[in-house]
């Protein structure tokens, strides 16, 4: 039997309860991870969080100075350049004209042009360049060839008859900034070829065409006509304004 001194303490079997103020004195202290235990998740997440922001604020605070023009512009290492190599012009010689330009005509043409082989098939062997070719043709009178008495003065000095060569067409100007190639078809041996040999002449002969057909037009166009009355009214407005009443402009055969 215990005796009665002995009822309220904790037998060796029964350890006593611990009280409120233990329990929160055991809060407060956090516990430690058991030998072996696993790291708790939240750990690595935000020490990784943590170095996302310290980055994301660096490159912020790298943007904002180099918008105050600090620090030189961030370039592309990889970014496009061009090289002009080029000689400096050559002046080959120099001519005086006495031309005087009375029309100009404006022509496009489209260049259909196709090189094959008979019985071969076109994937295998071909070539077809559609072309739209811009040029411009001038109609002038050379000044330079009046021969010697074409201007007749009459007596009274009040009219003048001039004798004129005949309009003549200039050289075709094929203007390059408005001609394209609108479609080019080409076999698989003149791919390979270009690759092996590549021809840098090769759309001369489209250019050669072009500038062929527009000089044809340019005839048929009544463009020397249209140079005869330009030239004959700049000479009677010119003439009259010196003091004749009459002026004859005459042209002679080409």
């Amino acid at each position: 039997m215990a005796r009665d001194g002995d009822i309220n303490e904790p037998t060796r079997e029964f350890p006593g309860y611990p009280t409120g103020e233990e329990l929160k004195a055991r809060t407060d202290v956090a516990p430690e991870p058991a030998p072996g235990a696993p790291t708790p998740a939240g750990g690595p997440a935000r020490g990784l969080l943590g170095v996302l922001g310290a980055a994301a604020l660096a490159v912020v605070v790298l943007l904002g100075v180099q918008a105050t023009g600090i620090l030189p512009d961030f370039r592309n290492p990889f970014a496009k350049e061009q090289t002009d190599r080029s000689q400096p012009p050559l002046l080959k010689s120099i001519q005086d004209l006495s031309r005087y330009v009375a029309a100009e005509g404006n022509f496009q043409v489209v260049v259909d042009l196709q090189n094959d082989r008979r019985n071969v098939p076109d994937w295998l062997l071909n070539q077809r360049t559609l072309f739209v070719g811009a040029g411009s043709v001038e109609a002038y009178v050379d000044f330079a060839k009046i021969s010697e008495g074409a201007v007749v003065e009459s007596a009274d000095g009040k009219s003048v008859e001039i004798r004129l060569p005949a309009p003549q067409l200039g050289k075709t100007n094929l203007d390059l900034e408005k001609s394209y190639v609108f479609a080019e078809e080409r076999g698989l041996l003149n791919r390979i070829g270009e690759l092996v040999d590549g021809d840098p002449n090769r759309q001369q002969q489209v250019y050669q065409l072009a500038e062929e057909r527009i000089t044809t037009a340019a005839r048929d166009s009544g463009l020397t006509q249209r140079a005869e009355e330009n030239t004959r009214k700049m000479l009677e407005g010119l003439l009259r304004s010196l003091g004749y009443e009459k002026v004859t402009v005459t042209y002679t055969a080409p």
